[in-house]
């Protein structure tokens, strides 16, 4: 291997699979290794005995499960916010001609120890179980607010400034009570605990419209996702770096990251093969996620936390979801007297990610205690009968340095959002570090088809 490349690539998760499919369209000269003969690392979907194999080597699947080749079980769950940031990545490249999406039937919220549907617009709001008569008007005042605000009209400002103002300026004025503020702000917009409350309106403001502008284009929920699995993301992204001249290399061990007597990245060691490249961008795994790294050198990543997750295997729809073949359930820390909030992802044989019959839920949150799994006991509980369960624990990696001082740059692992919008947050990061200029994303509009 005596080429030099631009960038090498370690591990096939999606946020590596998006940065060399950016990369490699921007014109770097780009290999991807990955140890795994699949693609997808952390964020693969497996198929039965994959699964089986991962979580219990000595048992195989049940017969009565069906095919094999009929499922593709995510490790990490996530949906697709209509409107959001990947879905901006995917038709900036045009990744979606490879794929097909569907979308997800509900989306619900945990509240006072029962399950409803989130409300998205003025007329849910007057509608839903979720607030008395006197609540309900004041929460239309307040979605109504959101959705006339202009920056530039101060008459549509009410004496707020998203800016200046907390969130919790925001809630009192409209004498929002806090269950209210539960579904508002974890919900619709998507925060992972309450410290969001005493910081700024404005990214509060942004999530909420994000969600309503996405529920509005498909109606139902604000959520679509990949027929046969999220593990078709990274395999697109894959192809559209292959498109570009990225070389890749799978079923390839990464053994030392080479640096020399500086420090700075020079290459990757792969048995007695040595490939040089100016940078180098991967996954935790590869940087000895908590130890030294293979080259000997300082703790690049730290752990910080863990999540909790369950797949579990249904042969019936979450009671309560109006039967729904797909639904997102959140439920918010404060309804179970935590600091994190719980998350149920659950799609079916029409996503073609299983057989028909059977539904796949999967339940996570950040870790808190010594006992995860009695952290999720509240999500397992709504699931009804559980035909099989795969629990994992995973750590919660974050780099060190932000790899300009060595060109080595390390992703985040993944956390336990059931959407990708912090997923893509880390591509911009990671872009801006290694390119050392803003990923800018034509606007190209695309509707993604139904």
């Amino acid at each position: 291997m005596d080429e030099e490349y631009d960038v090498i690539v370690l591990g096939t998760g999606l946020t590596e699979c998006i940065l060399s499919g950016l990369l490699s369209v921007e014109g770097k000269k780009v290999l991807h290794m990955d140890r795994n003969d699949y693609y997808g690392g952390d964020s693969a979907s497996l198929n039965l005995t994959q699964l089986y194999r991962k979580f219990r080597p000595n048992q195989d699947p049940p017969a009565e499960l069906g095919r094999d080749r009929d499922y593709a079980v995510d490790l990490v769950p996530k949906f697709i916010i209509a409107s959001g940031e990947l879905t901006k990545i995917l038709v900036h490249t045009d990744v979606t001609r490879y794929l097909e999406f569907k979308q997800i039937a509900g989306s619900f919220v945990y509240r006072d120890g029962k399950i409803s549907k989130v409300p998205s617009t003025e007329m849910e709001a007057l509608k839903s179980p979720l607030m008395g008569l006197f609540e309900k008007r004041r929460a239309k005042n307040f979605f109504q607010f959101l959705q006339n605000w202009r920056d530039d009209d101060p008459a549509t400002h009410q004496g707020i400034d998203l800016d200046k103002d907390s969130m919790k300026t925001v809630y009192e004025k409209f004498g929002l009570e806090p269950g209210t503020q539960d579904f508002v702000g974890h919900a619709m917009a998507l925060h992972l605990d309450d410290d969001y409350i005493t910081k700024s309106a404005r990214p509060t403001y942004d999530r909420i419209i994000l969600y309503t502008s996405s529920m509005a284009r498909y109606g139902k929920s604000p959520y679509i996702y990949p027929l046969y699995g999220l593990g078709e993301l990274p395999q697109s992204f894959a192809r559209l770096s292959a498109i570009y001249g990225g070389t890749y290399m799978l079923d390839k061990p990464v053994d030392e990251i080479v640096t020399d007597s500086n420090g700075m990245f020079v290459g990757v060691r792969s048995g007695d093969e040595t490939v040089k490249a100016k940078q180098v961008v991967g996954d935790p795994s590869y940087f000895g996620a908590g130890k030294a790294t293979p080259d000997g050198g300082k703790m690049r990543v730290v752990e910080e936390g863990k999540v909790v997750r369950a797949i579990c295997i249904l042969k019936h729809p979450i009671p309560g979801t109006e039967d729904s073949d797909s639904v997102q359930i959140i439920i918010p820390q404060n309804q179970v007297k935590r600091r994190n909030d719980i998350y149920i992802a659950m799609v079916s044989s029409t996503h073609n990610v299983c057989s028909k019959d059977v539904y796949i839920a999967i339940v996570s949150t950040i870790v808190e205690t010594d006992k995860p799994e009695l952290e999720i006991r509240p999500g397992l509980d709504l699931l009804g009968p559980i035909y099989d369960k795969f629990v994992s624990v995973s750590p919660l990696y974050t780099p060190t340095a932000d790899g300009r001082a060595d060109n080595i740059f390390i992703t985040r692992s993944y956390d336990a959002t059931s959407h990708f919008e912090t997923v893509v947050e880390d591509v911009h990061e990671v872009w801006k570090r290694v390119v050392g200029k803003d990923l800018v994303l034509k606007k190209r509009e695309v509707e993604v088809e139904q």
